[in-house]
């Protein structure tokens, strides 16, 4: 790390170009920008190791998310060094940034009358991590944690965004625990596996679904029991009985935790339990799910679940630690100027060919292999 402080930051953004929403795509632009010589009272210079795609990145090139804005760096999730103030009691050390804020402590929804502001590619944020150097003012500090040492930059970079999403939908709205027996749908996906890795370090009988046997395989590896491909006919009879449940045809599961929508409902009602919960953290077929009287009266719960408050994040990171747990690297790009590379982790994205998360390393601290 150079003893001279930065003067200039090269950023990732879109460039806006003419077409309807989802048949545009937003091409990426690298950016040069000055940095203040001088840093506002209660601002932090951070520099950025690595960073990683989340599906609203994609959504943001397609014009799937409101308020794209070329102005605004792209991307969420960030791992970094607190270059200064040297009074920060974070300086010199690596943290995770929080993605998002206005949502502090409460249990239910964001606090701020303004709503919650994820970072990166919108006007609802003026901050993105998809930048080598980052200011964060008004009590920055505050939105930061301190990086799980036996985290790798890549790794670590992986964790914020998919990690407290996961986290909510497992912890707050699932509220799983020991014993119960849990179906993650759509393993390979970032959420999903982090979900997966949650429910089975809090002790749960884990079970999936995914479009490819090669990613059950390696759900079963991270310690669930087992699963089935969601393409085949029928999968929900296959998994009842795989499953060893469904006495009675009733089922036994205690939560489905989805990301995709479409039918879970009608499947999920198959499945579970009288009184069970089905968490939905996304819609990825489509922005509408119906929802069945057989749900109803077999007292099925169906919980909207988002990212998370500033607390959740918190706890997120602090169970990480405490269980030495490592979010799965699907694959990594060296190098903010790597327009290419960084192109291909998006088509990785598109053609749901990663299992894990897709990272962008600005600077090689860590290895960017991530281990089960």
């Amino acid at each position: 790390m150079s003893s001279e402080p930065p003067t200039q930051t090269r950023s990732l953004h879109i460039s806006i170009t003419p077409g309807k929403p989802g048949q545009v795509y937003y091409p990426l632009t690298l950016q040069t920008t000055s940095l203040p010589s001088l840093l506002p009272p209660n601002a932090l210079l951070l520099q950025i190791h690595a960073t990683s795609l989340n599906h609203r990145d994609l959504f943001i090139r397609q014009s799937l998310y409101p308020t794209p804005s070329p102005t605004t760096p792209l991307f969420s999730d960030a791992v970094a060094t607190v270059l200064s103030p040297t009074s920060s009691p974070f300086h010199s050390r690596r943290v995770l940034l929080n993605p998002g804020t206005g949502w502090r402590s409460s249990p239910t929804a964001p606090e701020s009358p303004t709503g919650y502001k994820i970072m990166g590619g919108t006007k609802q944020n003026p901050l993105g991590t998809g930048t080598e150097y980052l200011v964060m003012e008004d009590e920055g500090e505050g939105e930061l944690e301190e990086c799980p040492a036996h985290l790798t930059d890549a790794e670590a970079a992986a964790l914020p965004l998919t990690g407290l999403t996961a986290w909510r939908a497992v912890t707050e709205k699932g509220r799983v625990k020991a014993g119960d027996k849990i179906l993650v749908t759509g393993v390979g996906g970032g959420v999903a596996v982090m979900a997966v890795k949650f429910c089975v370090a809090r002790g749960a009988e884990v079970w999936v679904t995914s479009g490819s046997r090669e990613k059950i395989a390696r759900a079963v590896e991270m310690g669930a029991k087992g699963g089935v491909v969601y393409r085949e006919e029928g999968w929900e009879k296959r998994l009842m009985g795989e499953s060893g449940g469904g006495g009675g045809g009733g089922g036994d599961f205690d939560v489905v935790v989805d990301g995709a929508g479409g039918d879970v409902v009608e499947k999920g009602v198959k499945l579970l339990k009288a009184g069970s919960i089905i968490v939905s953290y996304g819609m990825t077929l489509g922005p509408k799910m119906p929802f069945s009287m057989q749900a109803v009266l077999k007292n099925i719960e169906l919980k909207g679940s988002t990212m998370g408050s500033r607390k959740e994040f918190h706890d997120m990171v602090e169970f990480v630690r405490e269980k030495q747990i490592r979010p799965i690297v699907s694959r990594t790009v060296q190098g903010i100027d790597n327009i290419d590379g960084i192109n291909g982790l998006f088509e990785d994205m598109k053609k749901g060919a990663q299992f894990g998360k897709l990272v962008v390393e600005f600077t090689r601290k860590g290895s960017s292999e991530s281990k089960l």
